[in-house]
């Protein structure tokens, strides 16, 4: 609508513009920030995450979406009317209605994140995965989906030790919070076809049960002392070793060894090894497996439990590319909200991955996209033809790239202005424009 009419009749503008591929993601969820500049600053975040900038502070994506202060992107998070809740909800329909009913894999993680000082709600001295011991910080127990070998994030609950509870809390173990996330994830309609996790929920029958009570099926990691009651006159049993080749998502392979250890009779959940050396099975490639599948599975459980290093890779991802602890908050609410956009930006880039794209994309419209887009992107020199999650995150770097350079130099054309590099510019950002995946909104 043109602005001076907007003005007249005293309706909200419109918000400004970033680049076609953000705008179309986000326009999903427009109606869920009631002032267009929260809108805009939703935008902006998305824009600054999956920038090249390696610290994702919000002093920092301010600079690189040109915006004069952070302040804004602050009052944002911390201050502005939305809703968390309504944000996760918006964006797990989003996954939803693009995988229409397949079928994904589970995985259940928690990480831990040092953090410095008292004043961080929820911060103790606990486990941090990610520097392998007891430090000062905050854990978070994490779902992450597979479809076809790309990962998307699901939900995050907040692990809030003892000493840390506030008035309104309830303790919660990390079992008690995986178990409520299998619920929630049920109950909203996805459908889950395996579970994995590691050994602290493989070896908690809680955990168990709460995935047997919805006919999951399993592979979880257990401790290699790991005990099973036997009945008088039964004994363990360790079957020969078998060599298979262990499939990464890159198609590469390598040989592994896997063999089944049998407690007693032969039970509906059965106990495995999978290892690198059989000889000297060294610690670090050497995994103890429970699961309830059934069949022969010496040629598949191994690229099956595989897929859970995919969560280590995948939260890897999130902290170095999108910034999950780059925030300077304390309070958990404004904590909270970093992360679910943090997740927001993450299923951007997963839901424009090829194996998201094909989806639900039929031959007809895929040849209208082809027609209207006179431009072959992937001539870019830097363009990355894999399909994973890393690659497509290049690929849109290089798409918001003439924007985000645009922004730094125009304050230099008020001082030299330069009509044609303007207008080439303006001519670069609209050709940009054009590449539009198509998203399950249509």
């Amino acid at each position: 609508m043109d602005v001076e009419l907007q003005i007249l009749k005293h309706l909200a503008r419109d918000a400004h513009p970033t680049v076609a591929i953000i705008d179309e993601y986000c326009a999903e969820y427009k109606d869920l920030f009631k002032e267009v500049r929260n809108y805009e600053c939703f935008k902006y975040l998305h824009l600054g995450i999956i920038s090249t900038i390696k610290r994702k502070s919000l002093p920092e994506i301010a600079k690189v979406v040109s915006i004069n202060s952070a302040q804004s992107l602050h009052h944002f998070i911390a201050y502005s009317d939305w809703s968390v809740n309504e944000l996760k909800i918006r964006r797990l329909n989003k996954i939803k209605r693009r995988l229409n009913g397949r079928a994904i894999t589970l995985v259940i993680d928690e990480t831990g994140d040092r953090k410095k000082g008292k004043k961080t709600d929820y911060v103790a001295r606990q486990y941090l995965g990610s520097v392998g011991k007891i430090d000062n910080g905050i854990v978070s127990v994490n779902a992450y989906g597979i479809y076809s070998n790309i990962n998307f994030p699901l939900l995050v609950k907040v692990f809030k030790p003892k000493g840390t509870l506030k008035e309104s809390d309830k303790y919660k173990t990390k079992i008690e919070l995986a178990s409520e996330i299998i619920t929630e994830l049920i109950e909203s309609g996805f459908n889950i076809e395996l579970v994995l996790a590691d050994s602290l929920y493989g070896e908690s029958s809680q955990f168990i049960r709460k995935i047997a009570e919805y006919n999951l099926p399993y592979v979880v990691s257990i401790r290699s002392n790991h005990g099973v009651w036997l009945p008088a006159g039964q004994s363990v049993r360790a079957n020969k070793w078998c060599k298979f080749e262990r499939t990464f998502s890159n198609q590469k392979s390598e040989t592994r060894y896997i063999r089944e250890i049998i407690y007693g009779k032969k039970r509906a959940i059965t106990y495995w090894e999978i290892t690198t050396d059989p000889e000297t099975m060294p610690e670090n490639s050497t995994s103890f497996v429970m699961t309830n599948l059934q069949g022969n599975l010496k040629k598949t459980l191994g690229d099956l439990y595989g897929l859970r290093t995919w969560v280590e890779y995948g939260f890897r991802q999130c902290k170095q590319e999108l910034g999950w602890t780059d925030y300077r908050f304390t309070n958990f609410q404004h904590i909270e909200r970093w992360w679910e956009i943090i997740f927001c930006v993450y299923t951007m880039i997963s839901l424009n991955s090829p194996a998201f794209i094909c989806l639900n994309q039929s031959p007809k419209i895929e040849a209208e996209v082809q027609e209207d887009s006179s431009v072959d992107f992937s001539n870019h020199k830097q363009w990355n033809h894999e399909c994973g999650w890393k690659n497509t995150l290049n690929n849109l770097r290089l798409i918001i790239q003439p924007l985000l350079l645009f922004w730094i130099i125009y304050p230099w054309l008020d001082i030299f202005p330069n009509s044609h590099l303007l207008l080439g510019f303006n001519h670069l950002i609209a050709a940009m424009n054009q590449f539009k995946p198509c998203y399950a909104s249509g």
